[in-house]
């Protein structure tokens, strides 16, 4: 890539760009160096870029070459039409996790007590708060730095959340709620799929628990659910492409009633969940 000096137009940096990386990545990536839209891109072609928006690009593409993610090159990602932000210290928020709000929205009513456990950013958690003011949103997770990430991220959206930091239950000891939601770690340990791509980067801890199966978290989650929870009360758990049958078993084995399999926007069942009696 040529240096930053060089005077280039839009257009130039944004071809250049696209040699290496995605055309998509770049036009991401220049309207974050840049502080413009995605109109002003198409608008101004011709903009002649100063050496510093020049280097700023340069920058950004190199690392997005290099593999980082574009999420958190921008310190963002859009999650239910809200931006969040995000950084190395936690999972980047993606559209199939989507389908863990929708389907803890169709099963609240009321001024719900709802927990979140594992809550990385926080997009379920405050995502959930926003939709339902009312409710009390608990959040946990036991890195310090994801909670700091998600205690930032309820205070851009206005959000009442609860954030206790500790794994799993831990925090929560002696409380029940209506409703438990998490999107644990479920990648198998030896998953080829942890070296590759945008999961290079991600926090390790957040994706696999190191089991050979990837339900060690799954299985302690669900298992505690039953005392965690009120009666008539939900855990949903998002989990792997080929985890539902298992995620069922664990369901059914802890009592729970009412058993669902939710799929995602691939339909690929992605939600698991069941109801306490």
């Amino acid at each position: 890539m040529r240096a930053g000096t060089v005077k280039r137009t839009v257009r130039a940096a944004l071809d250049e760009a696209a040699e290496s990386i995605d055309a998509t990545d770049a036009r991401v990536l220049a309207m974050h160096a840049w502080g413009v839209s995605r109109a002003w891109l198409a608008a101004n072609p011709r903009e002649i870029l100063t050496e510093s928006q020049g280097a700023r690009f340069d920058l950004l593409v190199a690392q997005r070459a290099l593999g980082h993610p574009v999420a958190y090159l921008v310190g963002r990602r859009e999650f239910w039409s809200r931006e969040f932000a995000v950084g190395p210290d936690v999972l980047i928020p993606r559209p199939d996790t989507e389908t863990v709000v929708e389907s803890a929205l169709a099963r609240l009513s009321g001024e719900a007590r709802v927990c979140d456990l594992g809550t990385g950013s926080g997009a379920i958690a405050v995502t959930l708060a926003c939709e339902r003011r009312g409710d009390h949103v608990v959040a946990t997770d036991a890195s310090p730095g994801a909670l700091a990430v998600a205690r930032a991220n309820a205070l851009a959206h206005g959000a009442t959340v609860e954030f206790r930091e500790g794994s799993w239950y831990a925090p929560v000891a002696g409380d029940a709620f209506d409703l438990i939601v998490s999107n644990p770690p479920y990648v198998a340990a030896r998953d080829a799929h942890l070296a590759q791509g945008d999961l290079r980067f991600e926090p390790r801890g957040a994706l696999t628990d190191e089991s050979a199966d990837g339900l060690a978290s799954l299985r302690e989650i669900i298992a505690g659910a039953p005392g965690h929870l009120l009666p008539g009360g939900w855990i949903l758990v998002e989990h792997g492409y080929d985890q539902a049958d298992a995620c069922r078993s664990l369901l059914a084995a802890a009592g729970f009633r009412g058993l669902v399999s939710i799929a995602d926007l691939a339909g690929i069942p992605r939600v698991a969940g069941g109801r306490r009696e």
